[in-house]
């Protein structure tokens, strides 16, 4: 053995074992320059971003803490943030869900949240949270007491909350190479459980309702094979305790959502 490096030397000329030397050196710093771009894939792939999306009041904190399974103090919170909040779910198996929940307020900071999700760093997938009309009213800035609206006026700031959403959905859509996927999420169904099928399905594609044609015109702009649509109800309260069956049903809700995120996502 200590024979073959002579041995080298002597079948390779000067100029060839610089050539080899050089292409070693060369593969291995590419390999080292590449190995943080393939880790970060293996980490997205692992941990896709989620943006979090809907107006002001209609509980995407709220649904995210139950999503991470995190503990907030709802009764002190401030509806309505003016920043964007970052939530991680992680499962035993080292998989999960990075959370960037977007601003409702129109406000400056909530135009900069969607560039970033929408534009500078593209999300993997979207929850867009409604809520039939009863999200909580949130008062004008330097105003105090009770804020008020009436559901008519809520389903219509919804609306429009969505046709700003959707553009920038369909924008970022068109310019993936891969498919990205659209989870609306129907929350607050704890109000009304006994509608809870026809609310789904105004939010659906095809239904024919205002929120449902702009839905499809969605899927027009973006195209079928590059996005994906579900519609789900769901419920971020834990229910009335005094109601086991309740709390059970707004937890199973939760659940199918998250097994339908593991789902899009490619986890199972």
């Amino acid at each position: 053995m200590s024979q073959t490096p002579s041995r080298i030397r002597t079948i390779l000329p000067g100029s060839s074992r610089a050539a080899l030397g050089a292409t070693v050196a060369g593969g291995v710093l590419t390999g080292l320059a590449s190995a943080p771009e393939r880790m970060s894939r293996l980490f997205r792939s692992r941990f896709p971003m989620v943006a979090v999306t809907g107006m002001t009041g209609v509980g995407k904190s709220q649904l995210v803490d139950r999503l991470t399974r995190r503990t907030s103090d709802d009764g002190v919170a401030e509806v309505g943030s003016a920043v964007m909040e970052r939530r991680t779910r992680r499962s035993p198996r080292l998989q999960g869900f990075r959370f960037l929940v977007v601003p409702g307020d129109n406000a400056a900071t909530r135009l900069g949240a969607l560039d970033e999700v929408f534009h500078d760093e593209p999300v993997d997938g979207v929850i867009h949270v409604v809520a039939n009309g009863y999200a909580t009213p949130r008062r004008a800035a330097g105003t105090t007491g009770a804020a008020s609206a009436t559901r008519e006026e809520q389903l219509a700031a919804e609306l429009e909350d969505w046709t700003i959403t959707s553009h920038r959905i369909a924008s970022m859509a068109v310019r993936r190479d891969k498919p990205i996927w659209l989870v609306v999420a129907v929350t607050k169904t704890d109000l009304y459980p006994d509608d809870v099928d026809a609310v789904v399905d105004y939010y659906s594609p095809g239904s024919g309702s205002p929120f449902a044609a702009r839905v499809d015109a969605l899927r027009a702009l973006a195209g079928g094979a590059k996005l994906s649509i579900d519609v789900l109800p769901v419920s971020s309260q834990s229910g009335d305790r005094r109601s086991a069956s309740s709390a059970k049903g707004a937890s199973a809700m939760v659940d199918a959502l998250a097994a339908r995120l593991a789902q899009l996502s490619g986890h199972v």
